[in-house]
């Protein structure tokens, strides 16, 4: 049995326009058939074009056209472009006295405002057609116009080569959604998705369901949004999966089914782009009669690790600049010191301690790492796991600065799969390491061969998890469910010490002749950012929240007035220093 699903995402229709020819099956064997013989008019009577700007050619010459768009810009009052969702379309603005208000009308509208324009497609004079455009071999020569809506000054041009920052950006998301490469990422979401679809219903029998999307708390994984309800003390939790609906519809006999799901989460957003270009070697052994005294420290704790990676030709191309904003990421998102050392490099920009390290071990660097002239290697000493972060982020850090610079590093064409398994079924708790929490969630399947070790060693219990990485990011995980209720009551009573009151549906469920399941999770705006190449997955959603979690466009969230909480017994506890 399989289940699969693509989480934080919501799948809506818009009405279809065009021939459809889906065959719809009821529940009653009944069918109907939305046939193609009968042909859909691109446009309905109540809208005024003939045409969409992008798709005028030489075919539609001695034509007669009425186009609606944005004004991209104008050019010496004689010409401007037009903008819509198809592409751009030059017009030419009548210059005759007898059509004074036409030009009146489309020379003094602001740019990115919304015209109605009609007019007759002609060939552009010989030697004035532009291919690099669709439409440049033709353009409208304007008999009327009409102002639909003039726009006001922008807080930015509409312009992909202009720099906007991000936090302007989603405050005026509805400007920032026409520029070009907006307008890329999201039509080639919705076909993405659309191909998603066909894949699994049409050819391999799956059934898309919505679950709910107001639940109850889940133990273990992700923080989860609380929801008020009317009744006293009663809540509801945004479901950060769609987990336990999936396993319920296997027990119910959906044994191939799919969602797009929009998932929740309480936790900040982030870029995800994670990328590889170098290694993490381990140098502890190096340094274990060190007289460099932080080494010294972190060495003699429990699970202390001397961690380097080499940046080639870092000395060459990063800036002084570079290696304190570097050593300032370290320090503020992990709490981390990271020592750059240059045992190589022309530049001699060693401090004290580096240079102590190089007086030791100059030479095991040189040899272990394989340094070269001008590279650089980053140090950092402390907890393994910890170590390993902050040298992974830093990895990244440096490709960007590299990168920018103009180093070629990775292959925007690529792209590199990976799947990661045999993970833990379970960790040591950070705040408690005397127990223990689940690896993925506590509904994994622990691997056949290591069954027993659950009474004995369960710190030891391999998982059926399995995560997929696509150029190093991972766009999607799974497993196979513990289908047996006895074993999933063990591990959430006895192993993980949860209350299986919040989960009693489930456990009954299970009891009911629940078969072997398993399913995957692919990270729909991760795979999506990777296909396009977009910095960041906030540029492949049309209205997404701020690293913060903020809508900026809105202002939400926002506070609510004491009478709107008090159906939800809910009174507000504002800090000392804060204002209501």
């Amino acid at each position: 049995m399989f289940s699969c699903w693509i989480s934080r995402q919501y799948w809506g229709f818009s009405t279809p326009t065009g021939r459809i020819a889906h065959l719809i099956r009821g529940s009653l064997s009944r069918t109907l058939v939305l046939s193609s013989q009968r042909r859909t008019p691109e446009f309905s009577s109540f809208v005024a074009r003939t045409n969409t700007c992008g798709e005028l050619r030489s075919s539609h010459l001695g034509q007669e056209v009425t186009l609606c768009g944005w004004i991209q810009y104008r050019r010496q009052n004689i010409f401007l472009v037009l903008r819509d969702f198809h592409g751009l379309v030059q017009v030419v603005i009548p210059q005759e006295e007898s059509a004074a208000s036409v030009k009146k009308i489309l020379c003094e509208a602001p740019v990115e405002s919304v015209v109605q324009v009609s007019g007759t497609v002609i060939s552009r004079p010989p030697g004035q057609e532009n291919p690099k455009m669709p439409t440049g071999e033709i353009e409208v020569k304007v008999k009327t116009a009409e102002l639909l809506n003039s726009c006001k000054k922008l807080p930015f041009e509409i312009k992909d080569f202009v720099k906007k920052t991000e936090a302007l950006r989603l405050q005026y998301r509805y400007l920032d959604l026409r520029s070009f490469q907006m307008q890329y990422n999201l039509r080639l979401r919705s076909q993405m998705v659309m191909k998603m679809r066909e894949y699994l219903c049409n050819l391999h029998g799956f059934v898309d369901i919505e679950t709910p999307t107001l639940f109850k708390r889940t133990p273990g994984g992700a923080k989860e949004f609380v929801i008020p309800s009317r009744e006293p003390g009663k809540f509801y939790c945004l479901p950060q999966s769609p987990q336990q609906f999936k396993q319920l519809l296997m027990v119910g006999g959906l044994d191939r089914y799919f969602q797009v799901a929009r998932c929740y989460r309480d936790e900040g957003s982030r870029p995800d782009r994670q990328p590889e270009f170098t290694q993490i070697i381990d140098i502890s052994d190096m340094f274990r009669n060190t007289e460099v005294e932080f080494l010294q420290d972190a060495l003699s704790k429990p699970q202390g690790a001397v961690k380097a990676i080499c940046i080639s030709e870092g000395a060459k191309y990063l800036k002084r600049k570079d290696i304190e904003s570097i050593r300032k990421f370290a320090a503020d998102h992990f709490n981390q010191e990271v020592l750059p050392v240059f045992p190589k490099a022309s530049r001699n920009w060693n401090t004290p301690v580096a240079q102590s390290i190089l007086e030791e071990q100059r030479s095991g660097l040189i040899r272990l790492m394989e340094i070269q002239e001008d590279d650089v290697v980053l140090l950092t000493a402390g907890e393994h796991k910890k170590a390993c972060s902050v040298l992974g982020k830093l990895r990244l850090e440096c490709a960007d600065l590299l990168e920018a610079r103009g180093l070629v590093l990775r292959d925007p064409a690529l792209f590199s799969f990976l799947w990661v398994v045999d993970f833990p079924l379970f960790l040591p708790k950070e705040e408690n390491p005397g127990e223990l929490e689940s690896a993925h969630h506590p509904f994994t399947a622990p691997h056949p061969s290591d069954l027993q070790l659950l009474y004995t060693e369960p710190e030891k219990v391999r998982s059926q998890h399995y995560d997929l990485v696509l150029n190093g990011s991972e766009i999607g995980g799974g497993s196979i469910r513990i289908h047996d209720a006895e074993l999933q009551r063990y591990i959430l009573a006895t192993l993980l010490k949860e209350d299986v009151k919040l989960l009693s549906h489930l456990l009954q469920a299970l009891g009911f002749g629940a078969p072997p399941h398993g399913g995957i999770a692919l990270g729909l705006d991760r795979l999506i950012c990777l296909v396009t190449g977009a910095p960041s997955i906030r540029d492949v959603i049309a209205f997404p929240k701020s690293f913060r979690g903020h809508d900026l466009m809105s202002s939400a969230p926002e506070s609510l007035p004491p009478e709107e909480l008090k159906p939800y017994h809910i009174q507000v506890s504002w800090p000392a220093d804060s204002e209501a």
